[in-house]
């Protein structure tokens, strides 16, 4: 079989790229964001209400063997469960994008927390009302590794409306931790929440996040680890 000549059909060489792809001072920052919470809280359809590329799920049909392991009580029409994470993208502006990771909220996946969450910036918390024990795992674990987060209450239908201030001291939180009522299948209030927890992060680990938000020169030194688990560390 005979081929055309490669050096005549070879693609011209387009030269220098535009904007940012040749200027690295403006390519858009990336950071890392945790989504967590309970079993079947809204993690899947926060990510997805989002996500600008299509997101990654690792969702797995539930069987009658986890009938006695995961509750179903509040989402009886819950078919389906995800095993490893939730992956998505959101650029909330021409220079800083959001990938998402949400975890599996079961106890049985809380090993792979350290994983997900090393080199996060920060944590949204989703809570539901109905079962706002499901949350505390997630609570204590970022507090243990000090990693800046908020409680965002995903609003179910058919149930009760509660409080900011009300949800904050049910769950015994520290008066600086946004608390946020909003809906996981509305962009808008998932974008809200995201913003939230982005300024959160500035407040509270302003050198950690200003490297990547702002893109600080690679020879700048680097900020000591916060310690915790989120870094390995015992």
């Amino acid at each position: 079989m005979d081929y055309a000549d490669s050096d005549a059909t070879a693609p011209r060489d387009p030269g220098p790229g535009p904007g940012w792809q040749t200027d690295l001072s403006r390519a858009p920052a990336a950071t890392k964001i945790v989504i967590a919470g309970g079993f079947g809280v809204g993690k899947t359809t926060f990510v997805g209400s989002v996500s600008e590329i299509t997101p990654l799920r690792t969702e797995a049909v539930m069987t009658t063997a986890g009938e006695d392991v995961d509750d179903h009580t509040a989402v009886p029409a819950k078919a389906t469960t995800t095993v490893a994470m939730d992956f998505g993208r959101i650029t909330l502006d021409t220079d800083l994008v959001l990938y998402l990771f949400g975890t599996p909220g079961q106890q049985r996946f809380w090993f792979m927390w350290d994983d997900v969450v090393r080199g996060a910036i920060g944590a949204v918390v989703l809570v539901d009302t109905r079962r706002l024990a499901d949350c505390f795992p997630a609570l204590d674990y970022f507090e243990s590794c000090r990693l800046p987060y908020i409680v965002a209450v995903n609003h179910f239908e058919g149930t009760a409306r509660h409080s900011p201030e009300a949800v904050r001291e049910a769950l015994s939180l520290e008066p600086d931790v946004p608390v946020i009522t909003m809906d996981a299948r509305h962009r808008i209030t998932v974008v809200e929440t995201l913003l939230t927890l982005v300024g959160r992060a500035l407040e509270t680990t302003p050198g950690a996040v200003s490297r990547a938000v702002h893109r600080a020169a690679p020879s700048a030194a680097p900020e000591p680890s916060r310690g915790g688990r989120c870094d390995g560390s015992s």
